[in-house]
């Protein structure tokens, strides 16, 4: 007879993800998650949105957010809690409120803030992953008539304290999970048997 107490041990170190949120707004989006010690990753997201949606309506930005995460368990499942930062362009026009749609904004933003999350595994190599995070961003703008060509009306930076991300993503995990024994005990039955 013989007893094996097995753990699970993971030697996936990277996941590739996508933010489907992001999707929603036509925005191409890629993200790389890197593990860098037992409980803790590194991740870096880009979204570029770089056409206009219709004449004199456009939502054109870029963005990037490198976070620092540390899993409360176990990498790449269950809950975890994370500091990002945020920075990117915008070219915003005709969109959002009627006091905002009448003018055409560019401009600039940068901050950080605190993030919680959850991953689920939904099979060896495949994730979702849910996250929401709050913080400051310095904004700096310059506001124009929305037409061809129109003039500057004002320009200024403003500070902006509240939600600063929203995630729903499917994730790529590279690697295989892999089961190794830690600890084997034989033991065998003395007992002769009679034929």
């Amino acid at each position: 007879m013989m007893g094996i107490l097995a753990t699970s041990v993971s030697s996936q170190t990277t996941s590739l993800k996508n933010n489907l949120f992001y999707d929603v707004t036509l925005t191409p989006n890629i993200g790389i998650e890197q593990k860098i010690d037992s409980l803790s990753t590194i991740q870096l997201f880009y979204g570029l949105h770089p056409w206009k949606l219709r004449e004199n309506r456009r939502l054109r930005h870029w963005s990037l957010m490198p976070e620092y995460r540390y899993w409360l368990k176990e990498l790449f499942h269950g809950h975890f809690l994370g500091i990002h930062a945020l920075g990117g362009e915008y070219n915003i026009a005709d969109m959002g409120p009627t006091h905002i749609r009448r003018h055409h904004y560019e401009g600039w933003y940068i901050g950080a803030g605190l993030t919680y999350g959850h991953a689920w595994r939904l099979s060896e190599h495949w994730n979702l992953e849910a996250a929401i995070g709050a913080g400051f961003v310095h904004i700096a703008y310059n506001k124009y008539e929305n037409k061809h060509c129109g003039r500057l009306e004002d320009s200024g930076r403003y500070n902006y304290f509240g939600p600063t991300k929203l995630a729903l993503n499917i994730a790529y995990l590279l690697g295989k999970r892999k089961i190794c024994e830690a600890y084997k005990q034989k033991t065998y039955n003395t007992q002769s048997n009679n034929y």
